[in-house]
């Protein structure tokens, strides 16, 4: 009953938090006109709480499965200095508003194995942590140290911040739990970063260590398995590369193709109508599984776009109908879903779906699959 209640729920959340991120996608990019600096920055407001929030939402849901036993890592070959950089980057912003100095160390041209997304929310997550307890003008930082003798790899998140007492090192793992409770606490918070960061860390075959001491700051220490091979060093060197900057979108005078989107949700059809003709495809739309089905015999489709949570028929058996005549090759299916079930993607693939993206979804990410599909 959790498990369903928690599915639902954050399919609930996610389909607004959905509509908002692709709204204020399409505005930033500056699909709908030119902005000022003032809302440009009332926009990135609105963007970055939006995220915090989905940010919450997936702590929740991650904890949840981990307890459940469900939660499943993808294990791969990855540049730690990638990972490392990947995660600053994501905080830096924060670090920059407090005055906060943020500082990289450490033997970064090596790799490891390990789930990508996984530990870069670790180090966010602990990073955060850093600059959210470390008066302005402070430092932090994310020291890196491969340990040979012990096949071991350290990540060090360290701050000269408020501290932590000893006494209360045990309950910094329990989940709801924060150290500045009561209605007149000064830090914001859920406290389930830590306890996340944890279990993380235990399913990578890892542990946690911290040190601290009240008013100079703390260390969290993250030591991973690591396998210190020549042909991953190469590897890790090679994806350094940086990659250049994204231009901002232009419009095209070239007909892309047609793509129906198949949607219950109106604000979710509006956003990709308006994103996707921009790019000037020709755009169908279907609210519900019987529509899609007869949008698909009365006109030529090049790429369906079809949400899994509808009324009437759901997207699964509306893929499997579609896939008793048509061939992947003949229409390429994208599964959107707010539900983040452990299977979910595979369930959609098996269904028939050629690709799998979870709510709420980047704009532009999606855009780049569907030029995959028809463009190659």
């Amino acid at each position: 009953m959790k498990d369903e209640f928690l599915a639902n729920m954050s399919h609930e959340l996610r389909t607004p938090l959905n509509a908002i991120l692709v709204k204020t996608e399409l505005m930033r990019e500056g699909m709908q006109g030119d902005l000022t600096d003032a809302q440009t920055r009332s926009l990135d407001v609105v963007y970055e709480s939006s995220t915090h929030l989905l940010s919450l939402i997936n702590d929740i849901l991650d904890l949840s499965k981990i307890e459940a036993k469900m939660l499943e890592l993808d294990i791969d070959r990855l540049s730690v200095a990638e990972l490392c950089r990947a995660s600053v980057t994501l905080v830096k912003e924060m670090a920059i508003r407090k005055n906060i100095d943020l500082q990289l160390n450490g033997n970064l041209n090596i790799a490891m194995q390990g789930d990508q997304r996984r530990l870069k929310q670790i180090l966010v997550n602990l990073l955060s942590n850093a600059v959210k307890f470390t008066p302005p003008g402070g430092t932090i930082g994310l020291d890196v140290n491969g340990m040979e003798e012990s096949n071991m790899i350290h990540f060090t998140v360290w701050d000269t911040g408020i501290g932590i007492a000893e006494s209360d090192f045990q309950i910094l793992f329990k989940p709801f739990v924060q150290l500045d409770g009561g209605t007149d606490r000064h830090y914001s918070g859920t406290g389930l970063g830590l306890p996340l960061v944890r279990r993380l860390t235990e399913l990578h075959g890892g542990r946690l260590d911290v040190e601290s001491v009240v008013g100079e700051g703390s260390r969290f220490t993250v030591i991973l398995p690591w396998r210190n091979e020549p042909s991953m060093q190469a590897a890790a060197k090679v994806q350094e590369t940086p990659q250049p900057r994204p231009k901002r979108p232009q419009p095209t005078k070239e007909k892309h193709g047609t793509i129906l989107v198949v949607d219950d949700n109106e604000r979710t059809i509006e956003s990709l109508h308006e994103y996707l003709t921009f790019f000037n495809y020709q755009v169908l739309d279907a609210r519900n599984g019987y529509e899609c089905l007869e949008r698909l015999d009365e006109s030529q489709v090049d790429l369906a776009i079809i949400d899994i949570q509808m009324p009437k028929i759901d997207g699964l058996e509306t893929i499997r109908r579609i896939r008793k005549t048509l061939a992947p090759q003949a229409l390429p299916i994208i599964a959107l879903t707010a539900l983040t079930r452990p299977g979910d993607r595979e369930r959609c693939l098996e269904a028939g779906a050629d690709a799998y993206m979870p709510k709420p979804f980047s704009l532009e990410k999606l855009r780049s699959l569907i030029s995959e599909y028809l463009h190659g």
